[in-house]
Order: structure tokens, then sequence, then C-alpha cells
């Protein structure tokens, strides 16, 4: 056992001694509140104080059910306990839990914000490739279309001398800007992206017939006019066919692979399936966690389509598909749906970190109160059934007579006593040996002329000395 661990606990046995002592002076409960307080606030477990408090309840009742002298102070020991130990420390628990959810909060917050600058971080490089393919793209083709021009004229014959080597000089210097073009090219694109970055105007057949060059066993089948799909859905198609035949040239080269392109009014359906592998895994199974065809769904919904995957039962394969709609047409709802990432949802968080905080909150309120109004009833329940066989009849006891001896009386009294005692304004009789005994006038709890009376028989050895009716 630690040290904090011995501060809890002695804790727990000041709230326990300090609810005890309330039984002899009042004031001990702001102390059992405190240490009760102080105990739910820094206590990691709450086993021991549920066990420490439990047992108090349990104890108490007990006390007050067992032996009938002890029912008052047992039921104000189990009042105390729940009202100055279990509510104070689940007001502790409570503010506890409360602190390390607002101490997660600033934790999720950091960490998100840390998350998208990593995000902000990689859109920005991205950018940068996109912008150093548009520069490769634009610039390299005007500068090439200038140097071929200044080539030209240099072969003019009616060109003078200077202006000959004027155009020399000129295609000389575009020669160098493209080169330079090309070295700052380098810089700004990232060489793990010069795949993807390939544009789509080479079309899908020669990129099949690449992979056939390869050694890739691909078969293609095309059906319908191609056209009519704007250009984010036509790099999008090559991209899936792309990527589709790469996986399958990695993870099972040679497993037979089928494109099938239909190209119809509304768009295009893609559907790229392979056979098992030999090693036995899916032949289109993407490295790195399925970034690819994740990156993929994310592509084909931005350009209006929809994008699946899976194993196929039939022979153990692996198929891609995907549906493009062409310039208007609308998304195609029977196609299947990307599988989106397990993602958690911030707000979702948020969500339940309030719910718990609510729960939380209703239980600091509801436990102690519940648990006393129980307590309450049964300990009502108890002191009813306990008063109704300790009720002496009014007509027996006018029947008792002052020198009577025990036997004679005895027949007249209930099989209990009262374990309740009125206060007494006339004191027992005096007198060595005197022993006196209490039964209820009425076991009626809601009589409230005679409940809580009771008859008080006094005798001195076995002979009956006193007989007094204690009204409250």
């Amino acid at each position: 056992m630690n040290g904090r661990q011995w501060v809890d606990g002695g804790l727990l046995a000041v709230a326990s001694a300090a609810i005890g002592l309330c039984l002899v002076d009042i004031w001990w409960v702001l102390a059992a509140i405190a240490a009760a307080f102080l105990a739910g606030r820094r206590m990691e477990r709450a086993r021991s104080a549920l066990v420490v408090l439990t047992g108090m309840v349990v104890g108490g009742v007990a006390a007050a059910v067992l032996v009938p002298e002890w029912m008052v102070p047992g039921t104000s020991f189990v009042s105390l306990t729940v009202c100055a130990g279990m509510g104070p420390w689940m007001v502790g628990r409570f503010w506890r839990q409360s602190q390390e959810l607002v101490r997660a909060g600033w934790e999720r917050a950091e960490r998100l914000e840390r998350e998208q600058q990593l995000v902000a971080e990689q859109a920005r490089l991205r950018e940068r490739a996109r912008i150093a393919q548009d520069m490769h793209d634009a610039l390299g083709h005007d500068l090439s279309l200038i140097a071929l021009r200044a080539g030209a004229l240099k072969l003019a014959p009616d060109l003078a001398p200077p202006h000959r080597e004027a155009a020399q000089e000129i295609r000389a210097g575009v020669a160098a800007a493209v080169e330079r073009l090309g070295e700052v090219i380098g810089i700004l694109r990232d060489e793990r992206d010069e795949a993807a970055a390939r544009p789509a105007d080479t079309g899908i057949p020669p990129l099949v017939e690449e992979a056939v060059a390869a050694g890739l066993d691909v078969r293609l089948t095309v059906t319908g006019e191609p056209g009519g799909l704007p250009r984010a859905a036509e790099h999008a198609a090559f991209r899936v066919v792309q990527e589709a035949l790469t996986n399958a040239a990695k993870h099972a080269p040679r497993a037979p692979v089928t494109v099938r392109l239909a190209y119809t009014a509304d768009g295009a359906r893609i559907r790229v399936a392979n056979g098992p592998s030999p090693t036995g895994l899916p032949a289109a199974l993407p490295g790195g966690g399925g970034r690819g065809l994740i990156g993929l769904a994310e592509r084909v919904r931005l350009a209006g389509g929809t994008f699946g995957h899976g194993a196929r039962a039939a022979d153990g394969g692996f198929e891609v598909s995907a549906y493009l709609p062409g310039s208007g047409a609308g998304v195609d709802a029977c196609a299947e749906p990307a599988p989106a990432p397990a993602t958690v949802s911030p707000a979702r968080e948020l969500h339940r970190a309030r719910r718990r905080v609510g729960r939380m909150m209703a239980a600091v309120v509801l436990v102690p109160l519940v648990t006393a109004l129980v307590l309450t009833a049964v300990l009502r329940g108890w002191t009813i059934y306990t008063t109704g066989r300790a009720v002496l009849d009014p007509a027996d006891y006018a029947s008792l007579r002052v020198g009577q001896d025990r036997a004679a009386v005895q027949r007249f009294l209930p099989e209990r006593q009262f374990p309740y005692h009125p206060s007494e304004e006339n004191p027992p009789p005096p007198g060595e040996g005197v022993t006196c005994e209490y039964y209820a006038i009425t076991a009626e709890p809601f009589n409230n002329d005679r409940s809580g009376d009771a008859y008080r028989l006094c005798f001195q050895g076995d002979v009956l000395i006193s007989l007094d009716a204690l009204i409250s």
C-alpha cells in the first residue's frame, strides 16, 4: 500500500469515526462530511469506499432490527451514514470525474489540433504536387513549342545571320529554361506520387497493354462508346484500373485479371476482378492498411460516383468495382457503397461524455436519496411490526394492580417490549432492584394522539410497584 492509499484509507476511517461520534455530539457531522468529500475526491477506485459505507449501513440496520434497545440510535446511525457519508463521498467522486473529463477534453482538443495541422500539411504537400504537375504540363508544353518555333526560324533560308544567331540563342535559352523547370518540378513533386499523377489522357487500353507487356495476364472487355464523362470521372476511372492492376501484379502476378468497362448513356461502370492468389491472399489486397482503396473511394466519391471492393466467395479472388456518372447524371443508388474507415466522431464523443456526466450527476442526487427512502421505509416497516407485537391492550392495563406478582401480571403482557421510550416527566420509583418495562399503547403509525405513547410497568423483584402511562 503506497502513501496515497494510506491517506485515502485514513480519510475513510476519519469519516466513519466522525459518523459514529455524531450520536454523541451532532457537531461531528461537519468532520464526517469533510472527510467523506475528500475521500471521494481523492480515491481512484470506489470499491473500498463502497464496501465501508455499505458495511456501516448494513451494521446500522442490523442493530436497529435485531436489538430493540438500539432501534433509535441504529436508525440515526443509518441516516447519518447516508447523509453525511455516502452523499458527500459521491459529490467528491463527481467532482473528481468532472475534473478528469475536463482534462481529457483539453487533451483531446490538443490532439485534434495536432491532427488538423498534420492534415493541413498533407493537403499542402498534395497541392504542391498538383501545382508541379500543372506547371510541368502547361509551361513545359508552351516552352517546347517556343523552342520548336525558334528552331524553325533558325532554318529559314532568307534569315539574316544576326537573326539566325538570335534564333539559336532563343532556342538554347528555352532549352535551358525547360531543364531548370524540370529541376524545380523535381523539388516540388513527391516522386512517390509520380505514378498517381499520370494523366488519364493516355486511356485505359494503353494501360492494360502495358500491364500485358509486363507479363500480367489481363483481358480487357469494353462495351459501349467511351465519351461523355467529365474529366474528373475519366481520371478516376483510369486510377481505379491502374490501382487494381498494380495491386494484382504486386500480390498475385500469376493470377488472371479481367477488366470490364461498360459505357452507357448515364456514365461508366468498371469492374476489375482477378482469380485467387497462389499464396492464398486476395490478389488485389492493398498494402499500408488499405489506404490505396480508401483513396480510390474518396476520388470516385468526389467525381460523383460510388466505389466498392471485396473478396469473391466463388473463387477466393478479389474484385474492385466503380460507377462514374456522366455529365448531368446522378449517382447510382444501387451500386455498392465504399467502406468508410473507422473514425471516431468528436461530436459523438462529446455527447457520450455529457451523458456520463449527466448520469453521474443524477447518481449523486438519486443514490443517497433512494437509499435513504428505502432504508427509512424498511426501518419504518420494522418499527410498525415490532410495535404491533408490543401493544398492551388498554383493558388489560386497566386490570393490573400495584402489588401483583410478576406471574399474575405476565399473562396480560405482550411477547415483546416497546423499544422506544418516550420522555418521562415522572421518573421511575427509586429503590434497589427496580426494573421497568415499556409497552406500546397503540400500533397505528398515523394515530397522532397515541402513536409513540407507552405504558411503564416497574417491578421491584417480582412485585409490580408502579403503573404509568407515558404520553409524549
